[in-house]
C-alpha cells in the first residue's frame, strides 16, 4: 500500500515539473511550485523506498522473507522486520481446512480469509454406500525448525498453493483409505470414533498400505470326498480391504506420503457429518422403525414377565396365606386333639386312682373283717366269763329266735338212722341257716 502510494506521489511530482514550463497559463498547475513538486518527489521515494524495506509481521504468521541476492531468512514473530525489497511468503502457524454441506442454493455458509472452506465431496465405503463426508481440519506448521519451514515455504511457494498441492491431497486420500477400511453400516454401529482416528492416524503419519480381505471359502461335498465343490459369494462385488502390517504387527505404510515430512503436525481431524445416499437414508429410516418396534416388542415383553411375575408372586401370596390358614386350623385341630387326649389321659389315671382307692378300702375292710373274726375266734378260743356267756347266750338266743321266725325248714327230709339223729339233724339245719344269717349281717 505504501509502496503504491509513494509511487503515485513520485510519479505526480514528475509529471508537475514537466508539464508546468508546457502549460503556463494552465491555473491547476500554478499550485505546484518547483519545490512543491521535489517535496512531492521526495515523499514518494521515501514511501517507496520503506515499503520495500520494511513490512509488518502479522501475529499468528511465518513468513519466509527471499532477498534479491539470494538470500532468505524465517520470520515467527510479530512487527516490523525488514525485507530490503525481498519476497514474503506468509504461512499461517495453523490452517483451519474445512469441508461443509453446501445449501440448495450451492452457499458454503460464512468465509473466512483465514480459513480455507469447501464443499463436501461424496465418498463410496466399503459396502458400497456411498455419502458426502464433512470435516473440519486444523494443520500447523513447525515453527521451531527454521530450515524446514524455508524449505516448505520454497518449494511451495504459497499458503494457498501448499494447502491446494500437499494437504488436501492426503486428506482426500486419508478419506478414502478410511472408507475402504470401513463400512457405512459399521460408521453407524458405533465405530465413527474408528473412523476418526484411522483418518487422523494416516494424515500424520502416512497412508496405509491396503490389502483384500478374503473371507474364508467353504468347500461343499458332492457324492464323496473326491469331488469337491468350492462355494463363493458371487452376489457380493465389492471388496474389501484390510490394513496391512509388518512381522510386528505394526501399520505398512506409503513412503514420503504423509504431512510429517513437510513439517506439518495434524491437531485437528474430525468427521462432522456425513450425508448419506438417499437409498441408505431409507434403510436407516427401516432400521430405526426396526429397532422401535424391536424395543417396543421388548418393552412390553418385559411387561408381560413383569405381570406374569407379580401374578405369581399374588398366587404365591395367597398359596402363603391360605397355608397359613390351613396350619392355625390344623394347629388348633391338634391342640384340641391334644387336649382331649391329656384329658382323658388324665380321667384314665383318675379312674386308675379310684379305682386302687376302691381296692385299697376293700382291703381295709377286709382286713378290718378278718381282723374281728380272728378277735371273735381268739375270744371264744380263749373262754369267756360267766357274764360274757350269759351275755353271748342271751344274744344267739335273741338272734336264734329272731331267726326262726322267718327260717324256713325243708318240709320233706329223709331219715336213715335211728331217733337219736332226728334231733342232732334239724339241730344242725337250724344252726347253719342262724350261722347264715348272722354272718350275712356282719
Amino acid at each position: 500500500m505504501l509502496t503504491t502510494i509513494g509511487i503515485l506521489l513520485l510519479l505526480t511530482g514528475l509529471l508537475t515539473l514537466i508539464l508546468k514550463p508546457i502549460f503556463k497559463n494552465f491555473q491547476p498547475l500554478n499550485w505546484f511550485t518547483i519545490k512543491r513538486s521535489l517535496q512531492i518527489i521526495a515523499l514518494g521515494s521515501v514511501l517507496s523506498v520503506i515499503s520495500g524495506m520494511f513490512f509488518y509481521a502479522e501475529p499468528g504468521t511465518a513468513y519466509a522473507v527471499q532477498y534479491p541476492w539470494g538470500g532468505q531468512k524465517a520470520i515467527f514473530n510479530q512487527g516490523i522486520h525488514t525485507k530490503m525489497w525481498g519476497r514474503l511468503i506468509p504461512i499461517q502457524f495453523e490452517m483451519p481446512i474445512k469441508y461443509v454441506m453446501a445449501d440448495g442454493e450451492g452457499n458454503l455458509g460464512d468465509q473466512s480469509k483465514y480459513a480455507y472452506v469447501n464443499a463436501a465431496r461424496q465418498w463410496e465405503f466399503n459396502d458400497a454406500v456411498k455419502g458426502r463426508i464433512a470435516t473440519s481440519i486444523v494443520i500447523s506448521i513447525n515453527t521451531t525448525d527454521s530450515d524446514q519451514f524455508l524449505s516448505v515455504a520454497d518449494r511451495n511457494k504459497t499458503e494457498k498453493n501448499l494447502i491446494r498441492s500437499r494437504i488436501i491431497p492426503n486428506i482426500d486420500q486419508s478419506i478414502k483409505n478410511t472408507c475402504k477400511l470401513m463400512a457405512a453400516q459399521d460408521y453407524i454401529s458405533g465405530q465413527a470414533a474408528d473412523f476418526d482416528r484411522f483418518f487422523q492416524d494416516q494424515l500424520e503419519n502416512g497412508m496405509y498400505v491396503l490389502e483384500e480381505l478374503k473371507e474364508d471359502e467353504q468347500s461343499d461335498i458332492i457324492g464323496d470326498s473326491t469331488v469337491i465343490r468350492t462355494v463363493t459369494n458371487k452376489e457380493s462385488r465389492q471388496k474389501r480391504f484390510t490394513i496391512k502390517r509388518d512381522n510386528l504387527g505394526e501399520p505398512i505404510r506409503v513412503n514420503g506420503n504423509s504431512l510429517g515430512s513437510y513439517g506439518l503436525t495434524v491437531v485437528q481431524a474430525v468427521v462432522n457429518d456425513i450425508d448419506w445416499e438417499p437409498t441408505f437414508d431409507k434403510r436407516l429410516q427401516l432400521q430405526k422403525e426396526e429397532v422401535a418396534q424391536t424395543q417396543l416388542e421388548k418393552q412390553q415383553a418385559e411387561r408381560e414377565f413383569y405381570r406374569a411375575q407379580k401374578e405369581k408372586a399374588k398366587g404365591e401370596a395367597d398359596k402363603a396365606q391360605e397355608r397359613a390358614r390351613l396350619e392355625k386350623e390344623q394347629i388348633q385341630q391338634t391342640i384340641s386333639a391334644e387336649t382331649e387326649a391329656k384329658v382323658a389321659e388324665f380321667n384314665l389315671i383318675k379312674e386308675k386312682k379310684q379305682y386302687e382307692v376302691e381296692q385299697y378300702k376293700a382291703k381295709s375292710k377286709k382286713v378290718a373283717a378278718d381282723a374281728q373274726s380272728y378277735e371273735n375266734s381268739k375270744l371264744v378260743s380263749a373262754g369267756l366269763t360267766p357274764q360274757e356267756r350269759a351275755e353271748w347266750d342271751y344274744k344267739v338266743a335273741v338272734g336264734v329266735a329272731s331267726e326262726l321266725k322267718m327260717l324256713q325248714l325243708p318240709t320233706t327230709y329223709i331219715e336213715s338212722g335211728g331217733n337219736n339223729n332226728k334231733s342232732n339233724l334239724l339241730e344242725s339245719l337250724i344252726g347253719a341257716e342262724i350261722a347264715k344269717k348272722m354272718i350275712s349281717k356282719q
